[in-house]
């Protein structure tokens, strides 16, 4: 509950345990050919394309450290208190993996969307260098792209522009309100629960206007991701619930050690599971 608490996107994000480091499963790529045919005729033979994929976990945690001075004085629930921060910090590293996520740059860390969704597949708000202005019709086109849609995610200020637009008799946009499963306000677009990303665990916002567009090499735009989360399409896997062990007192220095761990990743079982909506500029949605 502590961990889900800290990130929209934890919070939805279904998990699955598997055995062993990693998880592998075959990819749909291409449906096999059918046809008609005539009496006495024979069909053209054609086979399906099943591209093998393998997501493997990784390890993310850390240490904690609390001096024997502080628990002696000011109680044991200090531990406690240490432990949530670090179970926050783990949920919005985690989370910024999520989306920021890239093996090559950080072989200790698994890729995330924006890793995997590159060459022709982003779709981009236009080809204005520094972004261009986020219109109804584009983010349609965005959810159109994905199979079973069931979310959003974009950052707060992405969010402002699409409420905002929403008051704008001129544009529009459907927005409703719903509650998520810890009684916060839920913002829906067309039926879609909009997930914020927002802050890492460096408070360094994780979808700023800080990415290329399509051209050009101003860094001034960002990104809305549109998910299917589910059976067969986008999750997350892990080998066990994330792990919290009181290691005890040290014998090196008086403090008592906790360590807080998780073997996780990601899984993208299906080739429409995911899309982005790039090159989004600081500017008012448009119709």
């Amino acid at each position: 509950e502590m961990y889900a608490r800290s990130s929209d996107v934890l919070m939805a994000l279904p998990l699955s345990n598997i055995p062993g480091n990693a998880l592998r499963y075959n990819r749909e790529e291409t449906l096999p050919g059918v046809g008609f045919r005539g009496v006495n005729e024979a069909y053209t033979e054609s086979t399906g394309v099943i591209n093998p994929q393998t997501e493997p976990l990784v390890i993310a945690g850390g240490d904690l450290d609390v001096d024997k001075f502080i628990v002696s004085t000011m109680g044991i629930e200090q531990r406690s208190v240490q432990e949530a921060m670090k179970i926050k910090s783990l949920a919005l590293a985690w989370t910024k993996a999520f989306i920021k996520g890239d093996s090559v740059t950080d072989n200790k860390t698994f890729d995330g969307l924006q890793a995997r969704l590159t060459g022709n597949q982003p779709i981009y708000a236009g080809s204005t260098d520094g972004g261009d202005a986020l219109s109804l019709a584009k983010l349609d086109e965005l959810i159109d792209a994905v199979e079973n849609p069931t979310h959003l995610l974009m950052s707060k200020a992405m969010r402002r522009r699409l409420t905002a637009a929403a008051r704008n008799t001129s544009v529009g946009g459907f927005i409703t309100y719903e509650q998520d499963a810890f009684g916060r306000k839920l913002t829906m677009y067309n039926d879609l629960p909009i997930l914020i990303v927002d802050y890492d665990n460096e408070a360094k916002s994780i979808l700023s206007f800080d990415e290329l567009a399509s051209t050009g090499s101003t860094a001034t735009a960002t990104s809305v991701y549109c998910v299917s989360f589910g059976d067969g399409m986008l999750g997350g896997i892990q080998n066990s619930d994330m792990m919290v062990t009181d290691l005890g007192e040290l014998d090196t220095k008086p403090a008592y050690r906790t360590r807080v761990e998780w073997y996780a990743g990601i899984a993208c079982y299906h080739g429409k599971a995911a899309a982005r909506l790039a090159g989004i500029k600081d500017a008012a949605v448009t119709a």
